[in-house]
């Protein structure tokens, strides 16, 4: 055979290997095939197909999902928190707006802190359908807050969210007089200056509520963008009530710019005091309630530096105050005060520029009911040290209240604006309301 015997053996070896390899491609062919096909049939496998085959062989569908949701659904709460204000809120009422709230279920607890890990006191409901702080705020303050509750299975949901109280440049407050518990006489009006301009005034007055009960009107009157007073037509009621209710937590003052307060004042008329003082016959009759109870001499302004006209409140009261001529323009030519009293007695305030009744202990006894000399205030005879009560500025100081009325008649000097001082009494009642931003 040779040669050719071997070459033969080797050729069908060779076919032999070939003929393997096919069958094991077209194995692998129809192998790949059949996993193709159940691949196929298994991403397409919606559940939807009928028993007839159209699933692949009448299998049902796949359950194993359906059982997932079953059991998820089964294990979460129902009940559904709610914190406001919303996570990452920014310019948050330091009052009123954090608030935990639940739906289908119950609070079991809730915790608030501040940024140095303090915890925020606070209140939850009888009902424990919602919690809220029980103490007032800090601006420019971020707060975290964890609420967790369950619903009638005993199954817990949680929450958590965190805020930012409005900063003091994005905020305003009011200060008022007169004081809260205060007793006043019957021409204090309730004044109240912002510390930031007002361009919202509706908005702001509408959180502003000024009520007496005599049930006298009381309008607010705005005298720019940072001064309201309020007052009724005539002089309060004696003995009357008033209320001032400041609503204006979350008012927007201006863009940007939000109240923060919540708060309700109360003071009381006392009886009804007004005294008149006339510049022409240099005396002052004081009167309560209608009646005249003692006419006094004094001293107003002189010819060169006459007292205002009209109606003035008294705002502040001193036993004994420095009084410097510098301060409302009386300087010399060395740009020195006219005059400089360290211890003027029994001052009261009249006006905002500088104006007051006052005791004066400089002037010769002659001066009262006879000569006006002052730079404008209305001078009653006193003693050095304000320690004698027999004195007539001594007497009218302890009878006086702050908020009693002193009218000024007869001067050559002209009537104090209304906004010079508490002295709102000085414009007509038409004017005042159309002063209202409501």
């Amino acid at each position: 055979m040779g040669v050719v015997g071997r070459v033969g053996r080797k050729a069908a070896t060779m076919e032999k290997r070939v003929m393997t390899d096919s069958k094991r491609r077209r194995g692998l062919v129809a192998a790949s095939a059949l996993l193709g096909g159940v691949l196929v049939l298994t991403a397409c496998n919606d559940g939807d197909a009928t028993a007839d085959g159209a699933n692949g062989a009448g299998r049902s569908p796949d359950t194993s999902q359906a059982q997932v949701d079953e059991a998820a659904a089964q294990k979460t709460s129902k009940a559904r928190i709610e914190i406001t204000p919303k996570n990452g809120a920014i310019n948050a009422s330091i009052n009123n707006d954090a608030k935990v709230t639940v739906s289908d279920g119950t609070l079991t607890e809730v915790t608030m802190t501040a940024p140095d890990g303090t915890a925020v006191k606070g209140e939850m409901a009888a009902d424990k359908k919602s919690w809220k702080p029980s103490v007032q705020l800090e601006r420019a303050t971020t707060y975290k807050i964890a609420a967790t509750a369950q619903d009638a299975d005993g199954r817990q949901a949680h929450e958590n969210a965190s805020f930012t109280t409005v900063s003091k440049a994005n905020s305003f407050i009011g200060n008022f007089t007169p004081e809260d518990g205060s007793t006043v006489g019957v021409g204090m009006p309730v004044s109240i200056n912002f510390n930031k301009p007002i361009t919202h005034k509706k908005a702001v007055q509408a959180g502003i509520e000024v009520s007496s009960s005599s049930g006298q009107e009381v309008v607010g009157h705005w005298f720019n963008s940072q001064r309201i007073d309020f007052r009724p037509d005539q002089y309060w009621a004696e003995g009357s009530t008033v209320t001032l209710k400041l609503e204006l937590d979350g008012v927007e003052g201006s863009d940007g710019v939000f109240g923060v307060q919540q708060k309700t004042v109360t003071f009381k008329i006392g009886r009804n005091q007004v005294s008149t003082v006339d510049v022409k016959t240099k005396t002052m009759t004081v009167q309560r309630n209608g009646k005249t109870i003692k006419t006094i001499p004094i001293s107003a302004g002189s010819p060169e530096t006459p007292t205002y006209n009209g109606q003035m409140v008294i705002s502040e009261k001193f036993k004994e105050t420095r009084m410097n001529g510098a301060t409302v323009g009386f300087t010399d030519d060395d740009g020195k005060g006219e005059y400089d009293i360290k211890d003027v007695p029994h001052a009261m305030r009249l006006s905002t520029s500088g104006t007051f009744i006052h005791g004066n202990y400089w002037g010769d006894d002659s001066v009262f009911g006879n000569v006006n000399t002052s730079h404008g205030c209305v001078g009653l005879n006193d003693v050095k040290g304000a320690g004698d009560p027999n004195q007539a500025a001594a007497w009218f100081y302890d009878n006086s209240l702050i908020g009693d009325v002193v009218i000024v008649k007869n001067s050559k000097d002209k009537t104090i604006k209304p906004d010079n001082g508490l002295n709102g009494w000085n414009m007509d009642w038409a004017a005042w309301k159309a002063g209202s931003a409501l």
